[in-house]
């Protein structure tokens, strides 16, 4: 079969949201225009240098049945939970967080004069991994490798890989492609995406054409179904994440932090909630 370039399915502009105790975020995925990108449920844009856009964080809150991941660009976010793990996120940092079972977390941005930036991604779990332990993966910034092309891109391997060169993040269902591109103006890009895979672009920085179209930044670019993704620049450089993952076509019963499969199991999370039962080891 011949290899085929991946087209664009959809283009989501972000829409102000305000999260935890009064972030002030940009939402891609998990609003009314988009719901879900199997298996992505959630993707926040966070970058203020106003501290009153940030410094409530993101108080002591639950999470079950899903992966959290938090990737810095700049600033300082400050996390602890209720297993005894804490710790800060640097900027170029990630912090792939599973869930599992459950988990009681805070993350709290700390007001300092670059303010802050980065995203958060919620990733769902199968139904054979929504009660698993929770766990860690944090990586610090120079454990992330990035692979520089000769007078083209350069590209952070978060996971997956990249012209042989893999990501410090594993063991993930969803074997996921995590990149941050950044493109020159007047050049391309090009990345091999497995067929069958979801996958979005997430335009931050410049501009760029996506098969045919030139998307501006801030934009989800969904794209549909191929073997490979290309982009081209013009007077604009870019910089955009580039996220797919392997679909889990299962049901989808969703309540605030909390992804499960059924009606029946998110009633038990909120049954242990209430009875003081969720999250113990």
């Amino acid at each position: 079969m011949k290899a085929t370039t991946r087209k664009i399915a959809q283009i989501v502009e972000p829409q102000p949201v305000v999260e935890g105790a009064g972030v002030r975020l940009k939402r891609s995925i998990a609003t009314p225009t988009l719901d879900y990108v199997d298996p992505f449920l959630l993707l926040d844009h966070f970058a203020s240098k106003d501290p009153a856009d940030y410094r409530a964080g993101f108080p002591l809150h639950p999470h079950r049945g899903i992966e959290t991941v938090t990737y810095l660009l700049s600033g300082v976010v400050r996390h602890r939970d209720t297993l005894g793990n804490s710790g800060a996120i640097n900027a170029g940092d990630i912090q792939w967080m599973t869930a599992g079972r459950g988990i009681m977390h805070e993350e709290m941005p700390q007001v300092r004069p670059e303010g802050v930036a980065g995203f958060q991604l919620w990733v769902n779990l199968p139904a054979r991994l929504k009660m698993t332990n929770p766990r860690y993966q944090n990586i610090a910034a120079n454990e992330i490798p990035e692979v520089s092309r000769k007078e083209s891109a350069r590209i952070r391997v978060i996971s997956g890989t990249v012209d042989g060169v893999s990501g410090p993040v594993t063991g993930i269902a969803a074997d996921p492609i995590y990149l941050d591109v950044s493109v020159p103006s007047r050049t391309s890009f090009a990345q091999p995406i497995s067929r069958g895979h979801s996958a979005f672009a997430y335009v931050f920085e410049g501009e760029a054409n996506f098969a045919g179209k030139i998307v501006p930044n801030p934009r989800l670019v969904v794209l549909g179904d191929g073997d490979f993704v290309e982009v081209t620049t013009a007077d604009s450089p870019v910089r955009f994440l580039l996220v797919s993952g392997k679909p889990l076509g299962e049901p989808i019963a969703r309540y605030g932090p909390f992804v499960m499969n059924t009606k029946e199991e998110i009633e038990q999370t909120l049954r242990e909630l209430q009875q003081g039962t969720f999250a113990q080891t």
